[in-house]
């Protein structure tokens, strides 16, 4: 398998959760950087314990031979006024931009219920006719934004929200302008949709449009467990439903291949959100790495 111009990078999350704070509490930034250099990843996207000041945040990658490819940036077009919005996406670009990303990677958090205890199959949010249209003009707004610093916007499809089965992810991305990418999360959609296949055909629909990816393994047992027990999104990451690829249910040899047959350019980030207390985050970074290695050479 051949890609270009790819690199390896991985989510801080798995280290300290930005949702469940208490989960990798005790864990500091400077030892998550670390294992991720020593782990052998060349990128980081931007935990909650990262320092925002952009000379000090980038001495310490610097440091250890990493750089930021994403930071994940919470949009409520569906419950904040859109100005309100866009100022502070604005802001979060800047900061980004400083820090050498290409990406941005944005969810529409709006009314979302994944940082709740409500259930997370029955209580999502459905947006109405005038919420999509919101959430539409609102990212339309945000990708001219983010390419004014030559800069792609990615709209991450994520459990608990109105973008996050493939009936609302086709609508979203037939919706909106074709400067309005797609950050392809193969766990969530997995999550969501319940099967492999979907997981492959979110590809094949959007190919042109992934400009950042997630990989993130599933544990199909707990998941069960979740739809049977109508259990939060919270309870189930707990629970470990989220794993590292080759350490769940989920073959990623396809997933990879047909992502390299598509031509994909840019990160492939490792994010499976775990309790540290139970997955040592420094040994699931380095199962991680070892798995992508051997079925891509990377």
């Amino acid at each position: 398998m051949k890609f270009k111009n790819v690199k390896l990078g991985i989510a801080p999350i798995g280290w300290t959760n930005d949702d469940v704070p208490e989960l990798g509490g005790e864990n500091t930034f400077e030892q998550c950087i670390s294992e991720m250099a020593l782990a052998g990843f060349q990128g980081t996207e931007v935990g909650n314990k990262y320092p925002r000041d952009v000379k000090v945040l980038k001495k310490a990658l610097e440091l250890r031979g990493l750089e930021v490819c994403n930071a994940w940036f919470s949009s409520c077009f569906t419950s904040k006024p859109a100005e309100v919005v866009l100022r502070e996406f604005t802001e979060h670009r800047n900061f980004l931009y400083e820090m050498g990303a290409k990406v941005i990677g944005a969810a529409e958090v709006g009314n979302g219920i994944f940082g709740t205890n409500e259930p997370i199959f029955d209580a999502k949010p459905v947006y109405t006719d005038k919420q999509w249209d919101a959430v539409i003009d609102g990212y339309n707004f945000m990708a001219m934004i983010a390419e004014e610093k030559g800069m792609k916007l990615a709209c991450h499809h994520h459990m608990g929200t109105g973008i996050q089965t493939m009936e609302e992810i086709n609508r979203f991305m037939t919706c909106a302008n074709k400067n309005v990418h797609l950050l392809y999360d193969s766990g969530h959609i997995f999550y969501s949709e319940g099967t492999y296949e979907s997981c492959l055909e979110l590809i094949e629909r959007y190919s042109d449009r992934i400009a950042h990816v997630h990989l993130k393994d599933v544990r199909t047992a707990v998941l069960r467990k979740v739809k049977e027990e109508k259990l939060s999104f919270l309870e189930s990451v707990k629970l470990g439903v989220f794993t590292v690829p080759g350490d769940g249910s989920l073959d990623f040899k396809p997933i990879l291949q047909l992502l390299a047959n598509r031509g994909y350019e840019g990160w492939l980030v490792v994010e499976a959100e775990q309790d540290p207390a139970k997955a040592n985050p420094f040994e699931y970074a380095l199962k991680a790495r070892t798995y992508i290695n051997e079925k891509t050479g990377l």
